[in-house]
């Protein structure tokens, strides 16, 4: 690392629900993406001085529309940027040297807080997680932590401590959460790719409301440390980007363990399995989620949408039927498994009269359901395993809607309870979740936009260790689809 200090820069904590203002500067065009950023430094194109200080640019210009980040490294990562053109120019190639990256604020960034999402103050990291140690020993640069909800909790990315991140394809809209802020990044060309977590759908779903791939890895595919065990299991580290090879190529720079780590599954060739025929696939459509008790059905919009991506699928010669997953009751497994997850992140919380009071409800209830309770809930697993995983023998992949609405507006969280919250946004968002219970891997893609212009996505979930087949499908899906070619308006 640089021994230029990181400078911290917070973004303002406005609350307005309807669209953001523009720009007051103009906005350099967007990132090229992670794959082509590479290429050009390698092949002496560009600089990283010259990408770093553009997304540095771009990420300054839209903190009024797009609010897509808690914290710039802006010296540190020009330091960076120039030893990273000292190395390329002395012939050194690594998979990102001088690739401009950004991570979540819930990631340890050395000389940086974690706030993920809560206000206060809070100390410095005093080291990097293990993520972004190894996107840095890829060459990686990170330029930033991206904005999300208090403790990850909630499908939207707003609060009083930063305001609200707003959705780049109508700034009206949010981008989905928890990874909303590195979401609103990648989907506005802010940067090429981010690092986001997903502990229940908290990559997918921003991923499928910003245009973009967003894959959940296998639990312990990407090291959670210091955390070892986030969420009680639940949450892993992954990548979003606006197509499946940088999405791939991310994951493959990120992916590995640390000694302490519970969970370590073999390696997998991400990258590899994005240039492979993933050969001709059964596939499962469901869409019928799991008990939520909301009667959560998707939105006739997002079903129109889903139907269209698996008719794709079928014309490109796989076997698409309609299948329902024994699910079963996953939710009780889930529920104290979540609510556990955020207490032991609450209690870490230096002033906890500042965290939301529906923070401090998930922690009473969480505090509740600690001890033999949640330990019974993680020992259903493995019977979850074989009851949810017997739709393998059958298919090879599961397709589902990601969420059974489009992106709701700015503000449509405010002012709930913590019971009408957790209600809405299981109606909104009841997919996603069982395979955090499961930790299994899925990949959202994108599947089109609804009359009023709002992305939606579609996950193909696998069984276990299953994210090769699952890339290869989305690639060929992307081969047929290009749906990069469709970008935001200028934020």
């Amino acid at each position: 690392m640089s021994s230029a200090e990181p400078t911290e820069q917070t973004g303002p904590a406005v609350r307005d629900p309807g669209r953001a203002p523009r720009p007051a500067t103009p906005v350099p065009p967007p990132a090229p993406g992670l794959a082509e950023s590479a290429r050009r430094l390698a092949d002496a194109a560009t600089t990283s001085t010259a990408l770093v200080a553009d997304a540095l640019a771009r990420i300054e210009a839209t903190r009024p529309t797009l609010n897509a980040f808690r914290h710039l490294r802006a010296e540190a990562a020009l330091a960076e940027a120039a030893e990273a053109d000292r190395r390329l120019a002395a012939g050194e190639r690594l998979p990102l040297l001088g690739v401009p990256v950004a991570v979540k604020d819930d990631t340890d960034v050395a000389g940086l807080p974690t706030h993920f999402g809560c206000d206060g103050e809070l100390p410095p990291a005093a080291a990097d997680s293990e993520a972004v140690r190894r996107l840095r020993a890829a060459g990686a640069i990170v330029v930033g932590k991206t904005n999300s909800c208090e403790l990850g909790q909630w499908p939207f990315t707003e609060g009083p401590a930063f305001g609200a991140t707003r959705n780049p394809w109508n700034t009206a809209h949010t981008p989905g959460g928890s990874s909303g802020g590195s979401a609103a990044a990648v989907a506005a060309g802010l940067v090429p790719a981010a690092l986001g977590s997903d502990g229940a759908g908290s990559v997918r779903i921003p991923a499928a409301w910003t245009h973009l791939v967003g894959i959940k890895p296998q639990r312990g595919r990407v090291s959670v440390h210091p955390h070892h065990d986030a969420f009680q299991g639940l949450t892993v580290n992954g990548p979003l980007a606006r197509t499946v090879a940088d999405a791939a190529l991310l994951l493959d720079a990120a992916a590995g363990a640390h000694p302490a780590d519970f969970h370590r599954p073999p390696a997998v060739r991400a990258a590899d399995a994005a240039r492979r025929d993933p050969g001709r696939l059964r596939i499962a459509l469901a869409w019928r989620p799991p008990l939520t008790l909301t009667g959560a059905a998707p939105d006739p919009e997002v079903r129109r949408a889903v139907t269209a991506l698996a008719e794709t699928l079928a014309r490109l010669g796989h076997h698409v039927e309609e299948a329902r997953p024994r699910y079963g009751l996953i939710g009780l497994a889930f529920v104290p498994r979540a609510t556990v997850g955020i207490a032991e992140f609450a209690a870490r919380h230096p002033e906890p009269a500042l965290l939301d009071p529906r923070t401090r409800s998930a922690l009473r209830t969480g505090t509740r359901l600690g001890g033999r309770v949640v330990r019974a809930a993680r020992a259903r697993e493995v019977r979850q395993h074989r009851r949810i995983g017997a739709l393998f023998d059958t298919y090879d992949v599961l397709l589902t809607p990601t969420t059974a609405a489009p992106p709701p507006r700015i503000g449509t969280f405010d002012r709930l309870s913590a019971w009408r919250t957790d209600v809405t946004m299981a109606a909104a968002c009841p997919y996603a979740w069982p395979w955090n219970v499961l930790g299994w891997p899925g990949v959202n893609v994108p599947a089109g936009f609804t009359r009023a212009g709002l992305p939606v996505g579609a996950q193909l979930l696998g069984p276990s260790r299953s994210e090769e087949r699952l890339i290869a499908l989305a690639a060929r899906l992307e081969d047929d689809l290009r749906w990069y070619d469709h970008r935001p308006p200028t934020p």
